[in-house]
C-alpha cells in the first residue's frame, strides 16, 4: 500500500462528513486535503484508542517528531511520507501540524473547560487551524478567506461538542463551558449520569445559537472572489448544519443519543452545495 493509498484508506474509513466533499476536487487537491484529513485522524486516534495515558503521550511525542521529519523529506509514517512534497506544494506551516497535536495532548491533560475563552483554545488547535491548512490546499486570492476558514473551524468544533455530549461523558469528558453549566443550573453530575432537564434542553438551545453565529459570522468574512475555491468548505457547513437542525428536530437528546446524517444524505447535500455554488 502507498501512502497516498493508506491516507485515502485511513480517511475513507473514518465515516466523516468531511469525506463526501473531498470527492469534488481537483485530484492534486483531493490528495492534499485527504493527506491533511488522515493525519488528524492518526493524531486523534492516539488519544481515542491509546487507554494508557503515558504511551499516548509518548506516542503524540513521536508524532511532534513526524511532523519535523516531514520537512526534512524522511519521515517514516505513510501519512508523514505522503505529506512531504504537500507541505511544499502548499506552503503549510510546521507549527500548525504542531498546533494539531498540542489539541489532541489537551485532552489528556483537560476533561473540563472553565469558559468560552479556555475551549476556544482547545477548537483553535484541533479545528480552526484544520480550516487554515485547507483553505491553503483550496486556494484563495483575499486574506479575508482566513478569517472564514478560522470561524468556520470553530463552527465545526462547536458542533461536534453538541452533538457528541453524552458520548464524551461517557469518557468523563465535558466540553461544555463550566460557567455556562452554572448559568443554566445544570450540574457536571448531571452531563456525565446523562440526566436529562429542561434546563440542559435550554443550556445546549444556547450552545447550538453560538455555532450557527460562527457559521454566519464565518460567510460575512468568506469574499465573492473566493466562494467558488472554497467550496469543499461550504459543503462541510451544508453539512454540519444540517446536523444541527437534525439534533434540534430530534429534540436535541443528546445525552443519550449520538445524531447522525445517513451517508445518502450527505452525498445529496454534497452535490446539491456543489451545483449552486
Amino acid at each position: 500500500m502507498t501512502p497516498d493509498q493508506y491516507c485515502q484508506y485511513k480517511a475513507a474509513s473514518s465515516g466523516s462528513s468531511f469525506y463526501h466533499s473531498f470527492r469534488f476536487l481537483p485530484k492534486d487537491k483531493r490528495r492534499a486535503i485527504v493527506a491533511l484529513y488522515a493525519f488528524c485522524r492518526e493524531v486523534d486516534d492516539v488519544v481515542d484508542e491509546c487507554s494508557d495515558e503515558n504511551v499516548a503521550r509518548t506516542t503524540l511525542n513521536w508524532w511532534r517528531g513526524q511532523v519535523a521529519d516531514i520537512y526534512t523529506g524522511e519521515p517514516q509514517h505513510p501519512v508523514a511520507r505522503a505529506l512531504v512534497d504537500i507541505v511544499e506544494e502548499y506552503n503549510l506551516p510546521q507549527e500548525y501540524l504542531q498546533e494539531i497535536i498540542d489539541g489532541m495532548e489537551m485532552d489528556l491533560d483537560q476533561f473540563l473547560y472553565p469558559d468560552f475563552e479556555s475551549l476556544q483554545l482547545y477548537c483553535y488547535r484541533v479545528a480552526a487551524v484544520v480550516g487554515l491548512l485547507s483553505a491553503e490546499i483550496f486556494g484563495y486570492t483575499d486574506r479575508q478567506t482566513l478569517k472564514y476558514a478560522h470561524d468556520l473551524g470553530i463552527a465545526f468544533q462547536l458542533t461536534n461538542i453538541i452533538r457528541d455530549v453524552g458520548e464524551d461523558a461517557r469518557r468523563n469528558r465535558i466540553y461544555l463551558p463550566m460557567d455556562e453549566l452554572e448559568l443554566f443550573d445544570v450540574s457536571a453530575t448531571d452531563v456525565l449520569t446523562g440526566h436529562e432537564t429542561e434546563n440542559f434542553r435550554k443550556l445546549m438551545a444556547f450552545q447550538i445559537e453560538r455555532a450557527h453565529r460562527y457559521y454566519q459570522q464565518a460567510f460575512k468574512h468568506l469574499p465573492a472572489a473566493d466562494r467558488k475555491a472554497q467550496r469543499t468548505g461550504i459543503i462541510m457547513a451544508a453539512i454540519y448544519q444540517a446536523t444541527l437542525d437534525e439534533i434540534v428536530t430530534s429534540g436535541c437528546h443528546v445525552l443519550k443519543e449520538r445524531v447522525s446524517l445517513t451517508s445518502t444524505y450527505k452525498l445529496w447535500l454534497a452535490f446539491k452545495t456543489w451545483w449552486q455554488n
